[in-house]
C-alpha cells in the first residue's frame, strides 16, 4: 500500500509553548505578590495601598492566569503536538488553530485588563464577566471543532486512550461552562448570576471542583498517557487499567462538588452524595496515578538521568497526594478542622504547582529539543530547577498545611468554663512566619521557572525549527461495522461520535441528579418570611463587596457546629440567601465570618475600620481601603439592577425602580449623618460634609454589612 505524504504543523505547537511559559511567569509573579501582601500587610496594603493591586482584587487574577493561561496554554501545547501524532495527520484547519490560539491570548489579555479594575461576577474560579464567558465559550467550541474534524480525518483506527481523555475534556468543560455562566447582563462591566444562594452555591461549585477535575485533570491525564511512554520508551503499563481509570473517573468526579458545601445550607442529600462519591474517586484517580508510575517500571535508570521524566514522577506523586486529600476532606470530620483554612489553599497548590506546573515543565522539556531538532541548552540548569522547585512545593505546602491545623484547632478550642478560647484575631496572628515561609517557596518556584524559561529559549536559538514537519502513513481504509473477536470498547475506540455521546452521558448524569432538585426547583428552598430583598443602597454596597473580592477572605456561611455558633451567632438558613444573586459563603476565612455582622458594630466603627483596619482590629491583615471613603457611588444603573432583580425573581414592588434612587440618598444620609454624630471628636459639622460622605461607596458598603443577618436576628 503507498504511504500518503503530509505534513504536522509544528509553528502552533510552539506558539502556545512560548505562551504557557510567558503566562506561567505572570501568573506566578501576582501570586508571589498575593502572598506577599499576607506576609507583610503593613508594607503592602498602607505604604503600597493601590486599589488596582488590593489582594481581593489580585487573588482572582492570580488564579485565573494560573489555570486559564498558565496550564490552559500548557493543554494547547501538548493537545496539538500529540493529537497529529496519535491519529497520524496535520490538524485540520490551520486557521482555526490561529483563532484558537489569538483568540485564547485575547481572553486572557481581557482578564488582565478587567479583573484588577473590579470586573468581576464574584464566583470562584468563574469571575470573568458576562462578553468574556462568551468568547470562552466560543473559543472552546473553535478547539473541540478542530479537534473533532482532525479526528474524523485519522489515518489510524482505534483511537488512542489520549484521545478519550481530550474528548471528554472539551465536552464536559463545555456544559459546565455554559451551565455556570447563565448571567443577567446589566452593562458592560456588571452582570447578575441568573442562580441564587444556595442553588447559585451548588451550580458554582459542581463547575468549580470539575473545573479543577476536566480542566486541570482529565486533559493532563490524556497528556500523562502520551508523554510518559514517549519520554521513557515504554509502552503504558495496562490497558484494561486505562478503561477503568477512564470510565470511572468522569463519571464518579461529576458528584463531588457539594462536598465543597459540607455542613452549610445546601441540603443534607446532595452534601451526601458529594460525599460518597469523593470517596470513590480515589480508586480510579489512584489507578490512573499506578498506570503512570508503572509505566516507568524497568526504566528508572532514565529517571535518574533523565529530567524531563523527574519532573514527571513529581507531578504523578502530587497528583496522588492531592486525589487521596480530596477524599479525605470531603468527610465530615477532616472537613469541620480544615474547611475555610490555609489546608485547602496547600491542597490547591500540591496540585497546582504540583501536579499541573511540575507536568508541564517536564513536557516543555522534552518538546523543545524535539521541536528545534537539537539537544537541550544545558541539563544542569534543567536538574538545578528540578530541585529548586521541588523545594518550592515543599516551602509552600508544608507551612500551608501546618497553618490550617493551626487555624481549624485554635477556631474549636474552649475553655472550661465553656467560653471560647480565642479570638479570631488570635488566629490571624500566629501565621505570619508561615506565610512568610510560604512566599519563600512560591519565590523559589518562579526563579525555577525563570531558569527554564532561559534554558528552552537557548535551546530553540540553538536549534532549527521545522515549521512543517514531513510525515508518511498508510491511508485508513473502511472497516466492516464489526470485526469478529473484537472487544465493545475497541469497537467504541473506531467510533469517535460514540465516544463523545457516551462521555456526554457519563458526566450529565451526575449533573442531572444533583442540579435539577436544587438548583430548578424553587420549591426546595424554603423560604423565610422575614427575610426581605436589599434596600437600594444595600444593593450598591453588595456589588462594591463583590468587585472588592471580599469573599475572598470572609465567608457568610455559619455552619451548625458550636465552635461556629458561639464565636458568629446563629447557624445559617437556606431562606437567608433566596435573594443574593451570585451567593457569597466564600471558601475560606482570613477574616472573620460576616453572615450576622449587621448590627454588631456602629456605622462609626465600620467607617474607621475600612479606613484603617490596623487600628481598629490590631493584627489584622485587612488591606486600608481608603479610595471607597473618596470616590462617588455611581447610581446611574440603579433602575437597571432593580428592574433585573425584579426579572430574577426578586420581589420589588412593581414600579419601584422609579423611586429606587429617592430611597438610596435617604439611607445613604441616615449613615453619614450617624457617621458624624459618633465621631469621638464631637465637632460640630455641616450639611454639606454629611451631604458628601453619603454620596460615598464606602457609605454604600456600609449599608450592606450592616444588613447581614440583621433579617434573622430582628428579634
Amino acid at each position: 500500500m503507498e504511504l500518503e505524504k503530509f505534513k504536522y504543523d509544528n509553528t502552533i505547537v510552539k506558539n502556545f509553548a512560548y505562551a504557557t511559559i510567558i503566562w506561567g511567569i505572570t501568573g506566578m509573579l501576582v501570586g508571589l505578590i498575593v502572598a506577599l501582601q499576607m506576609s507583610f500587610p503593613l508594607f503592602f496594603n498602607e505604604y503600597l495601598g493601590f486599589k488596582y493591586i488590593s489582594f481581593g482584587r489580585l487573588r482572582p487574577l492570580h488564579t485565573n492566569a494560573v489555570i486559564f493561561a498558565f496550564v490552559g496554554n500548557g493543554i494547547f501545547t501538548g493537545v496539538h503536538y500529540s493529537l497529529q501524532r496519535l491519529l497520524k495527520t496535520r490538524m485540520w484547519s490551520d486557521k482555526l488553530s490561529k483563532i484558537n490560539f489569538w483568540g485564547w491570548q485575547l481572553i486572557i489579555v481581557c482578564a488582565v485588563a478587567t479583573l484588577p479594575l473590579g470586573m468581576t461576577s464574584g464566583k470562584e474560579y468563574a469571575e470573568l464577566e458576562w462578553w468574556i464567558d462568551i468568547m470562552i465559550a466560543g473559543i472552546w467550541v473553535v478547539f473541540g471543532w478542530n479537534m473533532f474534524a482532525t479526528i474524523l480525518v485519522r489515518r489510524v483506527r482505534h483511537l488512542y486512550v489520549a484521545i478519550w481523555f481530550f474528548i471528554a475534556t472539551f465536552v464536559t468543560v463545555a456544559m459546565l461552562h455554559i451551565f455556570n455562566s447563565f448571567e443577567l447582563p446589566i452593562s458592560f462591566m456588571k452582570s447578575y448570576s441568573w442562580y441564587a444562594g444556595v442553588q447559585d452555591a451548588l451550580v458554582q461549585w459542581w463547575y468549580g471542583h470539575n473545573a479543577v477535575a476536566f480542566f486541570l485533570t482529565t486533559p493532563y491525564l490524556g497528556l500523562m498517557y502520551y508523554f510518559v511512554p514517549k519520554a521513557s520508551g515504554r509502552p503504558v503499563y495496562s490497558y484494561r487499567l486505562s478503561i477503568i481509570h477512564f470510565w470511572a473517573l468522569i463519571f464518579l468526579y461529576i458528584w463531588a462538588g457539594p462536598h465543597h458545601l459540607l455542613y452549610t445550607s445546601l441540603p443534607d442529600w446532595a452534601q451526601s452524595l458529594g460525599v460518597a462519591f469523593s470517596i470513590m474517586l480515589l480508586l480510579p484517580s489512584w489507578g490512573g496515578m499506578l498506570n503512570g508510575l508503572l509505566t516507568l517500571r524497568g526504566a528508572w535508570d532514565r529517571v535518574r538521568d533523565d529530567v524531563t521524566l523527574k519532573f514527571m514522577v513529581v507531578a504523578f506523586t502530587c497528583y496522588g497526594m492531592s486525589t487521596f486529600e480530596g477524599p479525605m476532606l470531603s468527610l465530615k470530620f477532616f472537613n469541620s478542622i480544615t474547611h475555610f483554612t490555609d489546608w485547602v489553599v496547600a491542597h490547591v497548590h500540591i496540585g497546582g504547582l504540583g501536579w499541573n506546573g511540575m507536568f508541564t515543565f517536564g513536557m516543555l522539556y522534552w518538546l523543545f529539543p524535539v521541536l528545534f531538532k537539537t539537544k537541550l541548552f544545558s541539563k544542569k540548569l534543567a536538574n538545578y530547577h528540578f530541585w529548586i522547585a521541588t523545594l518550592g512545593i515543599m516551602f509552600y505546602a508544608i507551612p500551608m498545611y501546618w497553618a490550617g491545623f493551626v487555624q481549624g484547632l485554635m477556631w474549636q478550642e474552649f475553655k472550661p468554663d465553656g467560653n471560647l478560647e480565642y479570638e479570631f484575631i488570635d488566629t490571624v496572628t500566629k501565621l505570619r512566619p508561615m506565610y512568610i515561609l510560604r512566599s519563600f517557596g512560591g519565590f523559589l518556584f518562579i526563579i525555577g521557572a525563570v531558569i527554564m524559561s532561559y534554558n528552552l529559549f537557548k535551546t530553540a536559538k540553538q536549534g532549527s525549527f521545522v515549521a512543517d514537519e514531513d510525515a508518511e502513513a498508510a491511508p485508513l481504509l473502511k472497516a466492516p461495522s464489526k470485526i469478529k473477536g473484537e472487544g465493545w470498547h475497541k469497537a467504541l475506540e473506531r467510533k469517535p461520535i460514540k465516544m463523545l455521546v457516551f462521555s456526554l452521558v457519563a458526566v450529565a448524569i451526575g449533573g442531572i441528579i444533583e442540579i435539577i432538585p436544587t438548583a430548578i426547583v424553587d420549591s426546595n428552598i424554603p423560604t423565610i418570611e422575614s427575610v426581605k430583598p436589599y434596600t437600594p443602597l444595600e444593593l450598591e454596597g453588595r456589588d462594591i463587596y463583590v468587585r472588592e473580592g471580599c469573599y475572598n477572605c470572609h465567608s457568610q456561611m455559619i455552619r451548625p457546629l458550636r465552635f461556629d455558633t458561639e464565636r458568629y451567632g446563629e447557624y445559617s438558613k437556606a431562606g437567608e440567601f433566596v435573594y443574593d444573586h451570585p451567593f457569597q459563603w466564600g471558601s475560606k476565612r482570613t477574616g472573620p465570618d460576616l453572615a450576622r455582622e449587621g448590627g454588631k458594630k456602629s456605622n462609626y466603627w465600620h467607617f474607621s475600620h475600612m479606613i484603617m483596619p490596623k487600628e481598629t482590629s490590631p493584627g489584622s491583615y485587612m488591606p486600608a481601603y481608603a479610595w471607597l471613603r473618596d470616590d462617588k457611588l455611581d447610581t446611574d444603573l440603579i433602575e437597571r439592577k432593580i428592574t433585573a432583580m425584579q426579572t430574577l425573581g426578586v420581589p420589588y414592588a412593581e414600579g419601584y425602580e422609579k423611586e429606587a434612587l429617592g430611597d438610596l440618598k435617604k439611607q445613604a444620609y441616615g449613615i453619614a449623618e450617624d457617621i458624624y454624630k459618633s465621631n469621638p471628636d464631637n465637632r460640630e459639622f455641616t450639611t454639606t460634609e454629611v451631604q458628601e460622605l453619603s454620596e460615598t461607596e464606602l457609605v454604600a458598603l456600609i449599608a450592606y454589612l450592616q444588613r447581614l443577618g440583621t433579617d434573622i436576628n430582628a428579634k
